[in-house]
């Protein structure tokens, strides 16, 4: 997480955030940190429902066939972005 200030990450917060990038930049031993700590469930639940563009297609690959995700609800990034967006 290179590009965040590091002690203002809040683990619980900035979950999607943090899985994201490490599923993306991380090493096997990052890989395992997350599942350890946010669960398969948890990590499944999050991943299906983000964008898959949010993911080098590699990397989305990989996470899937380990946590046995055999299918993404897929949204694009803009339904997401206006899904979030405070009116």
């Amino acid at each position: 997480m290179w590009s965040y200030k590091f002690d203002e990450i809040d683990s619980e917060e900035d979950k999607e955030r943090i899985i994201v990038n490490t599923i993306n930049y991380g090493q096997w031993f990052h890989l395992q940190w997350i599942v350890r700590h946010y669960g398969k469930e948890v990590l499944k639940n999050i991943i299906t429902n983000l964008p898959a563009s949010e993911f080098r297609p590699s990397a989305l690959w990989l996470t899937s066939l380990l946590l046995g995700i055999k299918k993404m609800k897929y949204a694009s990034r803009g339904d997401k972005i206006k899904a979030t967006r405070d009116f």
